[in-house]
């Protein structure tokens, strides 16, 4: 079994799982439940439940294997929680396990996830140790990934202890073969990421952790992503670039909150704290510090909680509490030795010093910050280094002390401030703060150097400009309001009660839209076939994939509607024979279940039931449901099954949800084959070709929102039914109430949202004929309506990025029909948003008239777009073409445009195009001809 799966894996055991039962259900089981340990912890712990049950029915030789997997999988979700001790006992029990069975595979992963309880520990030793025993067990079994992994972890580790020589041990290591590997590319990645960052390159560092946090996304190792969103953050902390790291504080914080694990947690408060110390909101960093910290405790050993030191430590020096400072300095000091990362010492001295400084205490101070910049140096850490040179130049700014030899600069605040700035220069993408600039602004203008003084100023204006954005400003605010949000809502036992009881229905929500966005990816494949064998083929298919069938059958209503016959049937994988049902037979239950209009459920036949097979073998549950569209009834489909019960709610939401889908398809496959043998008749090849595409997009565009309104509206009737259960039985309580009175709330609105799309599709069909009977024809100003057609569009060509001119004298006069010619301005204006701009900004479009010659008047519309491709510029007032079918498009705004202008106006349209824009001119009547109405006109609606 591998480490790390990726997404495609869990949707194959998924659909692997919903079609097996008893111990069958193990070989999918397994792998899905471990593979959901981080992605979804409890329910993997759910999974695991389930597993136990079916281990006694395998021989002891199978079962022994996944007991011990499950055992691991059980540590590991201990260790998320935060439980280290009792974790660390399970996983070595797990490993002894797979050391029996001599399963060295096993044996990899139980020293993996020891390792990783030892670093969070604060036991690196011991950690190296399991990794060492990681890549021994891997290269036993022959497992490139995990010995890709272990080392990339040690690697990783190394760099804090010595980069320099970690970069000549690691640096080669590592192939582009397994970089390419998502189950290892993300440590991999993180390693580079660490020594890029060790080495002040945080630009490279943030791309580094980019990479790893993709590539964790993608194989389910949801601690690493939270950390490398974390990382990236801090990368871009330390460039001065506060914006961006809130915004990755934020998506770490958005991904750790569900898992509720307390190291993710913590150390998301810490580093959003230490940006908004830098943006200055010390109150709110004091907060999140002290929540972080306590949060972290019970991981004090580890790397995280000697960050918190260190970030005490500065927030204390800013707010000028210089004892509490040089504790806390103190305090990560020893962590720093105990762990032995040199960064950390580097810190810890360059902290000490600025407190001492502070504390009066100058000889001490000016030997910690040395021994800071000594250490940075020589781990080649420029951005520690500029911090220890701030702090001498701080320390002889205030304090009288001897210069420093070959002192360059007019006094040894300066010196040690250029040498900063000199370090500085070699960090990739990094913004000097404001701060050192106003040192070296006052210092200039202490000495009398004014120019020199000005010129810092300027420079430390535009560095505070940019650092200290007002959208990252906001954006600091709005996360110390949802954090103060956090909090209230988990203060007492009941409010905890209630976010538990949260948490549960939003899991079953996330597992139910789970299923819906499965099914609804269902619906739209089976939709979008217009041929009946086809969507026959794709219903037996997802059905096999779902449910339990040993029988699957479909029934159509023949002519009249007497009788129903059997088009489909697939029998223990053979196809079944004709048959025809008479549609009043009293003992037919397909018939029956049409002539009610009615699901029918029969979870155990009895001797009566002997029409529940619809070939020759006898089943023993089956379900019934009819194919309606609407108020009209297609047909039914059946399941069946030789096992008892087979078909619980579950299944019997699958199978509606199914059959709802399958109605629809098949209507469609009826509608366009009488359409088809209509099409010689009423256009030519060409337009047959453009008709034949339109009725796949009505397919696909009508029946997504309606299969979609059907699956919610059988869903909220389920629920309902539930809830007069409840009402009914030991009574009603109002938490149940709430959460259907806010289920029915967002069902309501998302049957509102399919119907009403699917509605407004259908009423832009009815407009490709133009009803005269509908149309006010009247004298009005040719600019005054342009204008108002126009003032109508604005919110949306703005939000749009894009403008519009517009040129038309006030003193053209029409007799014609106003509201059209709005409709065909509001036509252009939407092509161009969809069509012309597509993908760009800063788009304009003019409109223009000329005055009137020979009682007409020419307009032009012009965008600057992309112009329309030579292919399709001839057949652009088709009815029904476009490029942006399921975009936006439904290909009737130039067909109704073109109609207007020249059927109801009276008028000309043409177009020219390149690949500078576009340009539509109109040649219009000042008066429309008078338009004889078709007393047929009504047909169109």
């Amino acid at each position: 079994m591998d480490l790390f799966a990726l997404d495609d894996a869990l949707a194959d055991w998924e659909a692997a799982l919903a079609s097996q039962h008893g111990a069958a259900r193990l070989p999918a089981l397994l792998p899905l439940a471990w593979h959901l340990r981080q992605r979804d912890t409890p329910r993997a712990l759910r999974l695991a439940v389930e597993a136990d049950t079916l281990l006694p029915a395998l021989p002891a030789a199978d079962s022994e294997p996944i007991a011990a997997r499950l055992q691991l999988l059980r540590a590991e979700a201990t260790w998320l929680d935060g439980h280290l001790a009792d974790a660390d006992a399970q996983a070595q029990q797990a490993g002894a396990r797979f050391a029996a069975l001599r399963l060295p595979l096993g044996q990899a992963d139980a020293h993996w996830l020891r390792a990783w309880i030892a670093i969070d520990s604060g036991e690196h030793a011991r950690a190296e140790n399991e990794l060492e025993q990681m890549a021994t067990a891997a290269r036993a079994a022959g497992d490139s990934q995990r010995l890709a992994i272990a080392d990339a972890v040690n690697a990783r580790w190394s760099v804090l202890h010595d980069l320099p020589s970690a970069q000549r041990r690691w640096a080669q290591r590592f192939s582009r073969e397994e970089e390419a590997l998502p189950t290892a590319a993300g440590w991999i990645y993180d390693y580079y990421g660490l020594a890029a960052s060790q080495a002040s390159d945080f630009g490279a560092a943030a791309g580094h952790y980019l990479r790893c946090y993709e590539a964790a996304l993608e194989s389910g190792q949801m601690r690493m992503a939270i950390t490398a969103a974390i990382n990236i953050g801090l990368d871009f902390t330390l460039l001065n670039d506060h914006h961006a790291a809130l915004e990755w504080m934020e998506s770490a914080l958005e991904l750790a909150r569900p898992t509720g694990w307390p190291r993710s947690i913590g150390i998301c408060l810490m580093h959003t704290a230490d940006t908004m110390r830098r943006l200055g909101r010390l109150d709110a960093a004091d907060e999140l510090l002290r929540e972080a910290t306590q949060i972290l405790a019970p991981l004090h050993g580890a790397r995280a909680y000697a960050t918190a030191l260190q970030y005490l430590g500065d927030l204390a020096l800013d707010q000028g509490d210089f004892t509490a400072a040089l504790h806390a300095f103190r305090q990560l000091e020893a962590r720093g030795t105990a762990l032995g990362h040199a960064d950390f010492l580097s810190i810890a001295r360059r902290g000490q010093a600025h407190a001492l400084c502070f504390l009066d205490r100058p000889q001490e101070a000016q030997d910690a910050a040395e021994r800071a910049t000594t250490l940075a140096r020589e781990q080649a850490n420029n951005y520690n280094q500029v911090a220890a040179l701030r702090v001498l130049s701080l320390i002889h700014l205030r304090h009288q002390l001897p210069a420093p030899a070959c002192m360059t600069e007019p006094n040894a605040t300066l010196h040690f401030l250029h040498q900063a700035l000199s370090v500085a220069g070699h960090i990739n993408g990094y913004t000097l703060p404001a701060d050192l600039h106003e040192a070296l602004a006052r210092e200039y203008a202490h000495i009398g150097d004014y120019r020199q003084a000005y010129a810092s100023s300027q420079l430390a204006a535009a560095a505070r400009q940019k650092t200290h954005s007002h959208d990252a400003t906001n954006r600091a605010i709005a996360m110390q309001v949802q954090q103060q949000t956090e909090n209230a809502r988990a203060e007492g036992k009941h409010h905890r009660a209630l976010a538990a009881a949260e948490m549960r229905r939003v899991q079953l929500l996330q597992q139910t839209t789970a299923l819906l966005e499965r099914l609804s990816a269902i619906g739209q494949e089976i939709t979008t076939h217009l041929d009946a064998g086809a969507v026959f083929q794709a219903l037996h298919r997802h059905v096999q994939a779902l449910l339990p069938a040993d029988s699957l059958a479909i029934y159509l209503c023949d002519p009249g509607c007497d009788t129903i016959s059997r088009v489909f049937g697939i029998e223990n994988g053979q196809p079944l024979a004709g048959n025809t049902i008479d549609i009043a037979n009293p003992r037919a239950n397909a018939a029956r279940s049409l002539r009610e209009r009615a699901e029918i459920y029969i979870d155990e036949a009895g001797p009566d039931d002997i029409f529940l097979a619809p070939g020759t073998d006898l089943m023993a549950s089956a379900l019934y449901v009819p194919l309606l569209v609407g108020e009209r009834a297609l047909g039914v489909m059946t399941v069946q099954s030789i096992e008892v019960d087979a078909y619980g709610e579950r299944e019997r939401l699958i199978f509606r949800t199914l059959c709802a889908y399958g109605a629809i398809a098949l209507d469609n496959a009826e509608a366009y084959r009488q359409l088809k043998d209509a099409q010689t008749q009423l256009v030519s090849q060409e337009k047959l070709a453009a008709l034949g595409a339109l009725m796949a997009g009505v397919a696909h565009e009508l029946n997504t929102p309606i299969g979609n309104s059907l699956l919610i509206a059988s869903t909220l009737a389920q629920k309902t039914e539930e809830m007069e259960a409840q009402m009914n039985g030991a009574g009603l309580k109002r938490s149940a109430l709430a959460n259907y009175l806010d289920d029915a709330r967002k069902a309501h609105e998302l049957v509102m949202r399919g119907l009403t799309s699917a509605a407004n599709l259908v009423n832009s069909f009815k407009q490709v004929a133009v009803d005269r009977t509908t149309e006010q024809r009247r004298d009005f100003n040719l600019s005054q309506v342009t204008q108002e057609v126009i003032a109508t569009m604005m919110n949306r060509i703005r939000a749009s990025g894009h403008r519009i001119e517009i040129e038309v004298p006030d003193t053209v006069s029409l007799d014609s029909y106003p509201g059209p010619y709005g409709q065909v301005i509001a036509n252009f204006i939407n092509n161009a948003l969809l069509h012309a701009f597509a993908g760009q900004g800063n788009g304009c479009m003019w409109l223009r008239a000329q005055a009137p010659v020979d009682g007409r008047v020419q307009l032009t519309f012009r965008d600057n777009g992309g112009g329309i491709a030579p292919e399709h510029l001839s057949r652009i007032f088709d009815p029904f073409f476009t490029t942006k079918l399921g975009q936006g498009g439904s290909g009737l705004g130039l067909s109704i445009s073109y109609n207007i202008i020249t059927s109801l106006m009276g008028g000309l349209i043409s177009v020219h195009s390149a690949r500078t824009g576009t340009t539509f001119t109109l040649d219009l009547p000042l008066t429309a001809p008078e338009n004889k109405l078709p007393s047929t006109a009504h047909i169109y609606h």
